[in-house]
């Protein structure tokens, strides 16, 4: 049959999808002309190199091993400080969402946390703490965790109520409500929170390698930029860019989808 929905057993690539990730390509593709014609048209090579340079770049940077290697210091402080900030603002925007005496505790500090520069963070943490990997973990997780603790707020806050009384009436332990009731209902928060907070986190990981760390792309991108060497800066932020990318593309995104098709049929 010509209109088959699932082939080999498989569910067949929605049309939207597929719609998609080609427009993705050429916007991709797009990128890279816009960028050879402006480094075509520019003054000077050593102010915006082509992509053939800076691709040459970081294929020696990848040969020698030290692209790979600060990429993945920098992708595990990512790994790190994403988790705990998800964890700690997720268990306490929960708590407040669902209580209200917690949500006017929090809720100063939340505002606080929300309005406080990122640099005063990472500069205060790293005075109290020190010049280590911990200081820079928790600098990126108190930057973060405000974020998704607002998130997962107004989700705990938007859940149904005639759930939580059929719960109630029926005497369904609480494990089980969290598990079958609630957790449903904040699964698309969560997701929301988790997809913003992946691009911010790793931003701000960059910052404080920056500032504080011998090692990671932040630190290699502060020496390139003392040296004014633009091809190394691009092969760098680029190179850490499109992992990234790849990361929400085959990951985030589909795993957001699923969730949002999981919770209509629900």
């Amino acid at each position: 049959m010509a209109d088959r929905d699932f082939q080999d057993g498989r569910p067949a690539p929605a049309p939207g999808l597929l719609a998609g990730q080609a427009g993705r390509a050429v916007s991709v593709f797009g990128l890279v002309v816009v960028w050879w014609a402006a480094a075509y048209i520019a003054a000077s090579p050593q102010l915006l190199p082509g992509p053939i340079p800076v691709v040459a770049f970081a294929w020696n940077g990848l040969c020698d091993g030290t692209l790979p290697w600060n990429i993945a210091i920098t992708l595990a402080r990512v790994v790190a400080a994403f988790t705990v900030a998800m964890v700690a603002g997720g268990v306490l925007g929960y708590m407040a969402g669902r209580s209200p005496r917690v949500d006017a505790l929090l809720d100063p500090w939340a505002v606080v946390a929300l309005n406080l520069p990122v640099l005063v963070v990472v500069v205060l943490v790293y005075i109290w703490v020190g010049l280590n990997d911990t200081a820079a973990v928790l600098a990126v997780a108190i930057a973060k965790a405000p974020t998704v603790f607002v998130t997962i707020r107004e989700g705990a806050r938007a859940m149904d109520r005639d759930f939580e009384e059929l719960g109630t009436v029926f005497r369904i332990p609480r494990g089980r409500r969290l598990r079958h009731i609630e957790w449903p209902q904040l699964v698309p928060f969560i997701a929301a929170a988790a997809r913003s907070g992946l691009s911010i986190t790793w931003k701000i990981v960059l910052v404080v390698e920056l500032l504080g760390r011998p090692n990671g792309i932040g630190f290699i991108l502060n020496l390139y930029f003392q040296n004014f060497d633009v091809a190394g800066i691009l092969a760098y932020g680029l190179t850490f860019a499109a992992i990234m990318l790849v990361i929400e593309t085959a990951f985030l995104q589909p795993w957001e989808r699923r969730v949002n098709a999981w919770r209509r049929h629900a």
